[in-house]
């Protein structure tokens, strides 16, 4: 793996993650988890070691997972293809992604408000469509809701995947950024317990968790902008940080 793609890999899997702890996303994870799968909050939250419950839930929070990645990733792919179409215009989409990324670090940060960007649409089933098929498109229906309130840090992967050269790039990157939101929803759903007693100790400090992020894009936005992904690359490569390591 290139050191470059290493790093881009390193944002795209940060950028889920931050979606995942966003205030908008956090709070509901156990309200979806209990939709997803069928099963109330008290089932899931049993003292009691049940096998199938565990089992269920694992199930239906992978087929969740994967019908809203297949959105996000085609998302990433459609991003590519735009940028290379637009290939002449590289460096003036490049400029402008960047300022726009920084605008949206400053708007999660709360310096201010873009009503569009930090809502959501409440796109619900009367009844959870059955079997494996109906969580996939749960999931699918989940990131057409919440891209929404998730379009700045999402926003940012893709402005990033529209100014590579490579649709598999870009897919790639959607699959790590997928992977970040996915991966701590799965343990959450295996453990809603905990989280549910964590949750409350950690919700009043939610206000840090959109500072961080907003940091994190405004960072982002400037090494785009600047072009200085290689910077960054060979400052990882000289303290041996990285996936490239060894290779």
């Amino acid at each position: 793996m290139e050191p470059t793609q290493s790093v881009s890999f390193m944002i795209a899997f940060t950028a889920g993650f931050l979606s995942f702890v966003s205030p908008c996303v956090l709070p509901l994870v156990p309200s979806y988890v209990s939709y997803i799968t069928g099963l109330s909050l008290q089932e899931l939250t049993s003292k009691d070691e049940n096998r199938n419950v565990r089992l269920v839930t694992l199930q239906n929070s992978l087929l969740f997972i994967l019908g809203f990645s297949l959105v996000f990733i085609a998302f990433g792919a459609s991003a590519t293809l735009i940028g290379q179409v637009l290939l002449n215009y590289q460096t003036v989409i490049r400029k402008a992604g960047g300022i726009l990324i920084v605008v949206f670090g400053l708007a999660i940060m709360g310096v201010f408000k873009i009503p569009l960007l930090m809502s959501y649409k409440q796109y619900q089933f009367k009844k959870r469509p059955a079997g494996a098929v109906g969580s996939v498109l749960v999931g699918v229906v989940f990131a057409a809701a919440w891209t929404p309130c998730v379009g700045p840090i999402l926003g940012t992967i893709l402005l990033y995947a529209s100014t590579t050269h490579s649709v598999m790039t870009g897919i790639q990157l959607l699959m790590v950024y997928s992977l970040g939101l996915g991966l701590p929803l799965l343990v959450t759903a295996l453990a809603v317990n905990t989280f549910l007693v964590s949750f409350q100790k950690i919700r009043n400090y939610l206000w840090l968790v959109s500072l961080l992020s907003g940091i994190f894009l405004i960072a982002v936005g400037i090494m785009i902008f600047t072009n200085s992904f290689t910077l960054l690359t060979s400052w990882m490569s000289t303290y041996g940080i990285g996936w490239y390591i060894g290779q």
